[in-house]
């Protein structure tokens, strides 16, 4: 005889000696059908007497990181903590988002400023999103080429939809000796028909990404991902990120800005830079894999600060 059905046939029996230990009176299942989902063990109210069903699953730490494809702090945490941790914990226990446009200041009621922005612009907060004869700029704090950057990755991530298949290219980008320097060593010099990313040029392709496309996302199209850089939708992109970041509350300071479940406290964000393993272990509610058995590591040097 099958366990299961065994452990059923013994919750009958219990039930037919003891009818104080049965199911609940309004349980309409017979008694060895009670064990056999956890839908039918609630509602006959036996969930203690079935040890076999399967734990319901935790909800994953929801972790959102705001950056700047060139601040070296932001680069650091994705490359060294973000995307080790992703990779050792199962998907079931880790949810990452990730937002690129980094210290960002719209212009009180200038043209196409952000919904609720308010306040004179910090001469000291950029990238600026700025409105030039009708079309969204952007100034970086990093030069314009984060802007290409920050643009760049946020066209992966529209194009591959899946973040399994994205991270692993923009782990590429970033992990390399300079996104500048990647981008500048293969771009063409600047010809009037070039499209621009503020003021710089955009070539109709980009090496480096295509050689990290190459190597961790084949399937995907490099001609639609530089289709986006080049066209509205990736203005798009960046004026909604633009909007992400500037809805956090707090405000964001510096960058990279981390929250863990929807919140940024000075005290998570420590804990994250430290030890961001040992943090989604802690916070997980489920049952955790052998890696959770503790990490800790050297605090990484203050951010690019606004």
């Amino acid at each position: 005889m099958a366990p299961a059905v065994a452990l059923a046939v013994l919750v009958a029996l219990v039930a037919l000696v003891a009818p104080g230990l049965g199911a609940a009176p309004g349980c309409d299942h017979p008694a060895h059908r009670w064990c056999s989902s956890r839908d039918v063990a609630v509602a006959c109210q036996v969930e203690s007497r079935c040890p076999s069903l399967p734990h319901p699953a935790a909800a994953p730490v929801e972790l959102s990181l705001y950056y700047e494809s060139l601040c070296p702090a932001c680069r650091e945490f994705l490359v060294l903590k973000l995307f080790p941790t992703w990779l050792l914990l199962p998907d079931e226990m880790l949810n990452i988002t990730l937002v690129p446009y980094g210290n960002a200041q719209v212009r009180a009621g200038a043209p196409g400023a952000l919904p609720g922005a308010a306040g004179p612009a910090h001469p000291r907060l950029v990238p600026q999103e700025r409105n030039d004869s009708g079309k969204l700029d952007f100034q970086c704090q990093h030069g314009p080429e984060e802007c290409l950057g920050n643009m760049m990755e946020a066209c992966l991530m529209h194009e591959a939809k899946n973040f399994s298949t994205f991270f692993p290219v923009i782990f590429c980008l970033e992990s390399g000796s300079s996104v500048t320097e990647n981008l500048e060593a293969v771009r063409p010099p600047p010809r009037p028909s070039l499209p621009l990313v503020g003021d710089v040029p955009v070539p109709l392709s980009v090496p480096c990404a295509r050689q990290c496309l190459q190597i961790y996302a084949p399937e995907l199209d490099s001609g639609r991902i530089s289709a986006c850089v080049q066209g509205d939708t990736g203005v798009a992109l960046m004026h909604h990120n633009a909007q992400l970041t500037e809805a956090l509350d707090p405000p964001h300071q510096y960058v990279p800005w981390i929250t863990i479940n929807g919140k940024h406290t000075d005290e998570l964000q420590a804990q994250a830079e430290a030890s961001l393993l040992g943090l989604v272990c802690h916070l997980y509610q489920g049952e955790k894999p052998e890696v959770c058995g503790g990490s800790k590591a050297p605090k990484i040097r203050p951010g690019c600060r606004r």
